[in-house]
């Protein structure tokens, strides 16, 4: 059996993880007082327990089906209004907000309680709009060509915190439907474990998104992989993978000195016994260093052995990290090599160039301006 509990805190290559938390948390704890999305159902009946027992349908229906804050609730007095908003603070504050030249990308900088600062993507296309939601305040995985990993870990974000970034987004994109969710901003959403998994269980209860409209991202947390595909069956997961040999990836991902490829393959299988869905592998297109034949060969048998789809990311480029994304032709004739092999290759359109969507970049700008 796998050893899950911590180690090493300074080095996210070779350090042991607890599936609840990462170390830092201690460090950064959560909000002392919690937000009203922060509740669950028998903890908001127990705060309105000298209200009426009609009151908690109320107010739960109010704040997790239509996303409003107690001053929008017109169904209760305004004593109770006001009785909510005063003692329960709301989850995220607005910073700054981009929208890009096209009008088809809006990305949020929000500031939690406590000060640290997270980012929210709401992509429209012509058939759906997706919400690209964040899971952690920073990030500890320290992937190198990635803008949050370069900023470093603060916190984990509460139910609250990831909940109102959809509902955020869910208002925005009015009147077009928010359909899809992909956990792949700041932050390792499976070491966020427990949170997201109430997230979850709330987006589909009750804001009705379906589980198979939500994808989870990870660089490859393997104790955790067993644990999602257990809770979440339908709900897609993505392997952030970027390279198939374990040299470049523990350059790449340190993690993969921990959880090597051939371990992050195993985990890969087993949640597509587990589920009947395939997992899918993220590839960021980096110049000269991941995008060449060799690479793609390798990929290949590595997608075969997990009958992976291969998702290519064209990179957008990290002040942190001195390489660029590959060519546009690059990116073609790489998917081209997969499919002539069979492999099921999609390329990820580029959205939100011109307002820093690249994840951690708008913060890390904030952070140094």
């Amino acid at each position: 059996m796998m050893d899950t509990t911590a180690s090493d805190p300074a080095d996210p290559g070779t350090r042991q993880y607890d599936l609840g938390a990462l170390s830092g948390a201690a460090r950064a704890p959560l909000p002392a007082r919690p937000a009203l999305l922060d509740l669950d159902r028998g903890a908001l009946a127990a705060f309105l327990g000298d209200e009426p027992r009609f009151r908690t349908d109320q107010v739960w229906n109010a704040i997790n089906t239509k996303g409003q804050s107690p001053d929008q609730i017109s169904s209760i007095p305004l004593r109770l209004r006001s009785r909510l908003a005063e003692e329960f603070p709301p989850a995220l504050t607005p910073v700054t907000e981009q929208r890009s030249g096209d009008g088809r990308t809006t990305k949020w900088l929000f500031e939690l309680n406590g000060g640290a600062q997270v980012e929210t993507v709401l992509m429209r296309y012509r058939d759906r709009a997706t919400v690209c939601v964040s899971s952690q305040a920073g990030c500890a995985m320290a992937c190198s060509f990635c803008a949050t990993g370069q900023a470093g870990f603060e916190r984990h974000l509460t139910v609250a915190e990831i909940l109102e970034q959809v509902h955020r987004a869910k208002d925005a994109a009015s009147p077009q439907r928010l359909s899809n969710i992909v956990f792949m901003g700041m932050g390792e959403p499976l070491a966020n474990l427990e949170r997201l998994f109430t997230a979850i269980e709330r987006i589909t209860t009750d804001i009705g998104i379906g589980s198979r409209k939500i994808t989870v991202s990870t660089v490859g947390l393997v104790p955790a992989m067993e644990r999602f595909a257990d809770a979440n069956g339908q709900v897609g997961l993505a392997v952030s993978l970027h390279a198939a040999n374990d040299d470049l990836r523990s350059e790449l991902v340190p993690l993969n000195r921990r959880y090597p490829i051939n371990e992050l393959i195993q985990a890969c299988q087993m949640v597509r016994d587990k589920t009947g869905r395939r997992v899918s592998f993220e590839w960021a297109m980096i110049g000269g260093v991941n995008d060449r034949d060799r690479d793609a060969n390798e990929l290949i048998g590595l997608a075969r052995k997990a009958d992976a789809h291969v998702n290519l990311i064209p990179l957008n480029s990290t002040p942190g990290y001195p390489t660029t994304g590959s060519s546009p032709q690059q990116v073609k004739h790489f998917a081209g090599v997969l499919r002539r092999a069979g492999v099921n290759v999609t390329i990820r359109s580029t959205m939100g160039d011109d307002i820093d969507a690249a994840c951690g970049q708008l913060a890390n700008r904030g952070a140094t301006t």
